[in-house]
């Protein structure tokens, strides 16, 4: 080996024996990336996820937002990006000390067929919808604001008492991506303890407002117990028509489909929703429970 070979595999060592001391992490505390590695923040464009993409609803909105996708992880389609844990009061989460983060999630691999229905905000507090849910035994996932439902968590009682799923969705609908980290972590936290506080549930599963999310995003959402950040892959108007955010336009196995509050709708939310069962029974699919795919599974 000619001396200058040896001194490169030199430093090569020494650089391995300092990456095992320091945890595998770079100076900015991010774990050290391969030549070629991509993050997820890199891969969603440091966030954006749908909205990012393009689909608006009537209003201009982002068609998730209603006003406009740790524990062990199943094969998904998600993407993820490393990032450091919070503060010390946080919530203990998936990323608590560790670095990891939820996955975002629009899409999820399975040959299952069937889609995942989702609601936003809680504007729409529909009699009939409670009704459709339970005739149909719908696993529906209701994404809250706090600051939009308001009084009507009632409503949203019932609607668990026949077999929805209450999840985060901030307590005041802001734009996250590009917010500090610690206003980011109160709006996600701070919906968490209130559901808690009026359901006894810590929900798994988060979506930001618009689907604008960064990479502080999913830090926060880690330290405040989300297992996976819910972004869509198809959304419906207040007409019931689908739109897509990419890939065939139709729906397919393991969709995740945003159905967002409208302003005013065509359609109530129960005859949006029967017309989304039609064009999704068409294609020979059913709805499933999403928080059965993506997250920790009891």
């Amino acid at each position: 080996m000619t001396r200058r070979g040896a001194r490169t595999v030199a430093v090569r060592a020494a650089a391995a024996l300092l990456v095992a001391a320091i945890g595998g992490c770079g100076p900015s505390g991010a774990p050290l990336r391969a030549p070629g590695e991509v993050t997820a923040g890199e891969l969603a464009g440091e966030g954006g996820g749908g909205a990012e993409r393009g689909a608006r609803d009537g209003a201009g909105r982002s068609p998730g937002s209603g006003r406009g996708h740790g524990g062990a992880r199943p094969a998904s389609g998600a993407t993820s990006a490393n990032g450091v844990p919070g503060g010390d009061d946080a919530p203990a989460g998936p990323g608590a000390g560790s670095g990891a983060v939820p996955p975002v999630v629009d899409h999820v691999p399975t040959r299952d067929k069937i889609v995942f229905l989702t609601y936003d905000d809680g504007a729409e507090r529909d009699p009939r919808f409670i009704d459709l849910v339970r005739e149909r035994r719908l696993p529906v996932s209701m994404f809250l604001t706090d600051s939009v439902v308001g009084p009507g968590y009632a409503h949203f009682a019932r609607l668990r008492a026949v077999g929805a799923s209450l999840q985060n969705h901030t307590l005041d609908h802001p734009a996250l991506r590009g917010l500090p980290y610690p206003g980011q972590r109160a709006e996600i936290c701070g919906q968490q303890r209130k559901l808690h506080s009026r359901f006894g549930v810590r929900p798994r599963l988060f979506r930001p407002p618009y689907g604008a999310y960064d990479t502080t995003t999913l830090r926060a959402a880690a330290d405040c117990g989300i297992e996976a950040v819910v972004l869509w892959r198809a959304s419906v108007d207040g007409a019931g028509r689908l739109s897509y955010t990419r890939g065939a336009p139709r729906p397919v196995p393991g969709d995740v489909i945003s159905v967002p509050s409208t302003d005013p709708p065509s359609l109530s939310l129960a005859d949006r929703t029967v017309r989304l069962l039609r064009q999704i029974e068409k294609r020979g699919l059913k709805v499933g429970r999403l928080e059965d795919y993506i997250g920790r599974r009891d």
